[in-house]
């Protein structure tokens, strides 16, 4: 009863990284690239997606929850269970340490990204001129160096995590499934990463 217990909840956080999770950082990164089109694209694109309708609520039932659903039960499981348990191998071993530190980088950058970027000016988020926030909180190298890794540990955890659902979700037990899911995984890497780079330059610049 208890392993089925858990089996569920171990899906329902694979799942939950990838659907709702996994999608909103390859939209955020998109989004975050209309920076290299200058201040007025972005801030006008921010300024869209702020008067959507009901946009408090989808932030938080869609992104929010998700977000720390994901990494409060992640962060359990690091603590509680052996990387790899019920997957014997080099290879899940090796894939389970990786998923949980950049898993832990994650979640503390997460509360970082909140903290310098989204709980400024909380009551009048919208007037913000975002382009030029992100301009100035970049401009300190230190912190430009976590956003850099926190992007690239967002990137890498999702990519990996990628080939675990399919794992945990049994879509591939064919070793030809699990060569083509890799090597999606490290195309949705690449390009990720490429766009997270390209943004955290534009801001700079």
């Amino acid at each position: 009863m208890e392993a089925a217990r858990r089996s569920r909840l171990r899906r329902l956080h694979s799942i939950a990284g990838v659907v709702p999770v996994g999608g909103f950082l390859a939209f955020h990164l998109f989004a975050n690239a209309q920076a290299a089109r200058g201040p007025d694209a972005y801030n006008a694109m921010s300024a869209k997606l702020q008067a959507l309708p009901l946009a408090v609520a989808l932030e938080i039932l869609v992104i929010a929850v998700p977000i720390f659903f994901h990494g409060i039960y992640g962060l359990f499981v690091t603590a509680t269970e052996e990387p790899g348990e019920g997957r014997p191998g080099r290879g899940p071993r090796a894939l389970a340490v990786f998923q949980r530190a950049t898993g832990v980088l994650l979640f503390a950058f997460v509360l970082f990204h909140l903290w310098t970027a989204r709980l400024v000016q909380v009551r009048d988020h919208e007037s913000l001129d975002l382009f030029r926030l992100m301009q100035a909180v970049l401009s300190s190298p230190w912190k430009h160096a976590v956003y850099v890794a926190g992007m690239i540990g967002a990137t890498a955890h999702l990519s990996a995590g990628l080939y675990t659902f399919a794992d945990a979700w049994g879509l591939a037990r064919r070793r030809v499934v699990r060569i083509a899911v890799a090597a999606a995984a490290a195309l949705v890497f690449a390009v990720l990463t490429g766009l997270g780079l390209t943004s955290l330059d534009a801001f700079r610049l």
